[in-house]
């Protein structure tokens, strides 16, 4: 009977706790470009509620609380192409499922601040999704992609990705931000499909 509900308990906690992970480069060069906002979504829900990073393993952490539910907030700082090891040393050492983990990335294929939230999919080219799929041997996590758009001349596509916002878009981010901390609190409190249906397109 004891162990029993040992287990009930265990499998409770593991339930009430959930990584987030926004995708990003480390370095102030790399703070306001479009492929950062992983990390600016991140750094928003931290100013918004008062948290503060601090550095540990493989990256920077923030621990919200949200109605009895544990949230780990994770910027990598294995750069942008190993996220992967990041995310599954975090997975493990706080013994969160991957149905609990939502990735935060940046999206070419989506227009300015749309968002697409999915159970699964392929990485579209990102390297970091191409990381972390090869991680965890599989495209079924959950992860929020935010449109950065695709307004850039034939072999530009990197310097447009790291290049900074426009003035135009800059003045846009704070609703989208904020659309984004909406975003995370949906998925950790009413799960991915409710979010899926309340969010996508929005």
């Amino acid at each position: 009977m004891w162990h029993w509900f040992r287990k009930k308990q265990k499998e409770e906690e593991t339930m009430k706790k959930f990584l987030i992970v926004g995708l990003g480069n480390i370095g102030a060069e790399y703070a306001n470009t479009r492929h950062n906002i992983g990390f600016k979504i991140l750094d928003f829900i931290a100013k918004e509620t008062q948290l503060t990073f601090e550095t540990a393993r493989l990256g920077d952490i923030a621990t919200w609380s949200i109605k009895g539910r544990k949230v780990v907030l994770l910027k990598p700082n294995t750069y942008m192409n190993l996220s992967g090891k990041a995310l599954a040393y975090w997975m493990e050492k706080e013994n969160i499922e991957k149905e609990n983990v939502l990735v935060i990335t940046d999206d070419l294929n989506l227009p300015f601040g749309t968002i697409r939230i999915k159970g699964k999919g392929s990485d579209g080219g990102h390297n970091g999704l191409k990381n972390i799929q090869a991680v965890l041997g599989t495209v079924e996590y959950p992860r929020f992609r935010f449109g950065i758009s695709d307004a850039f001349a034939k072999g530009q596509q990197v310097d447009y990705v790291l290049g900074n916002w426009s003035e135009e878009e800059n003045a846009k981010l704070p609703e989208r931000l904020a659309i984004g901390k909406k975003i995370v609190e949906s998925f950790v409190l009413s799960g991915l499909a409710n979010t899926m249906n309340q969010f996508n397109n929005k």
